[in-house]
């Protein structure tokens, strides 16, 4: 496994510091870190070499880009999601959760994800895993419903034409069909 970073072992907040110094555009790395080692010498801890924050920086980058890509595949999905029958969904966000757990299982055997965060990354991934069971179950009792009422409607909208006789015109099923269903 690798060991953590220099910068991985930084205080919360004088990580989050460097964080914000990163993502401003106006700040260079050399900036970031010369403010990061004035933090860290004013409380008598070690500075951070240029490199190990241009590591992280990097590393940081990496993952912003791996999070704009799934999120416009994500954006993708959803933008089609509308059009895909129940059966589909539900393995379309199956295949998403058995790819981020292999994803995960991946970087874990890699050493690439810090042993800190695999504890809390497992338990996500098994919630989200118990979530995408309970959307299907839930989806699947929501075509239930909508195919009982359907059945309900169709079944009543018979009852009414049928008591009207044989001498039904099409005008007046038209106005059952208004009357029934309100429209």
């Amino acid at each position: 496994m690798a060991r953590p970073s220099t910068i991985d072992k930084l205080p919360d907040d004088i990580l989050s510091q460097l964080q914000a110094l990163l993502a401003d555009p106006r700040v260079s790395q050399l900036q970031a870190t010369a403010e990061i080692n004035r933090i860290l010498s004013s409380q008598g801890a070690k500075p951070v070499s240029t490199s190990a924050v241009n590591r992280y920086s990097q590393r940081m980058d990496a993952v912003g880009k791996r999070l704009k890509e799934r999120h416009a595949v994500a954006d993708m999905w959803i933008a089609k999601f509308g059009r895909l029958p129940e059966g589909q969904l539900g393995q379309l966000i199956t295949q998403l959760v058995q790819s981020l757990a292999f994803d995960v299982s991946l970087a874990m055997s890699e050493g690439v994800m810090d042993p800190g965060d695999m504890e809390g990354t497992v338990k996500m991934l098994k919630e989200l895993a118990i979530t995408q069971d309970r959307l299907e179950a839930a989806s699947s009792r929501n075509a239930a419903r909508e195919s009982d009422i359907r059945k309900q409607a169709a079944e009543e909208l018979a009852h009414r034409a049928a008591s009207e006789g044989d001498s039904i015109t099409p005008e007046r099923l038209r106005e059952i069909i208004r009357e029934s269903y309100g429209v």
